[in-house]
């Protein structure tokens, strides 16, 4: 059974100034750089009008994951992920070069006060007899840090542009 991954992080900007962002090639290649972790970088930036997919390629380093699960699979977890926008919504999927894991789900934004919130609601699946849920434990927690230093990241840097 997958393990869930919920996130909802509020901006003090509106949908309109995040969306503008996810539209701007600049904005993903400064967040790759600014919080993506060791050796991220942009696979492929597609944009037009509302439609944005973008590619990446992120690690968790091996020095952060549980002994059990790099006894399993040894050095960095490497994660190809992908984000597909269209309008207020989009998508999200990722796997873990080398494992059978992955992450699926969507994204929403919606207006909320005078910001907007973003909300990931998705799904972790390791297929590891005995192993898998702790590997799942162990990316679910990495991609919710992730997802908060991503959120920062958009709000500083929709302040500063």
């Amino acid at each position: 059974m997958a393990t869930p991954l919920a996130f909802t992080a509020h901006s003090t900007h509106s949908t309109a100034a995040v969306r503008a962002a996810f539209a701007n090639e600049q904005y993903w290649k400064d967040r790759i750089e600014a919080v993506g972790g060791p050796n991220a970088r942009i696979e492929s930036i597609s944009i037009n009008g509302d439609d944005v997919r973008v590619e990446m390629i992120q690690a968790i380093p091996a020095s952060e994951l549980p002994p059990q699960v790099t006894a399993v699979r040894p050095g960095d977890l490497v994660i190809p992920r992908t984000e597909t926008w269209n309008g207020r919504g989009g998508t999200v999927e990722a796997h873990v070069d080398g494992v059978p894991a992955t992450v699926n789900g969507s994204l929403t934004m919606r207006e909320a006060g005078t910001g907007s919130d973003f909300t990931v609601d998705a799904t972790i699946e390791v297929k590891i007899p005995l192993f898998g849920k702790k590997i799942e434990a162990a990316i679910q927690g990495h991609l919710t840090e992730l997802l908060e230093r991503e959120a920062e990241f958009t709000d500083g840097w929709l302040s500063s542009h």
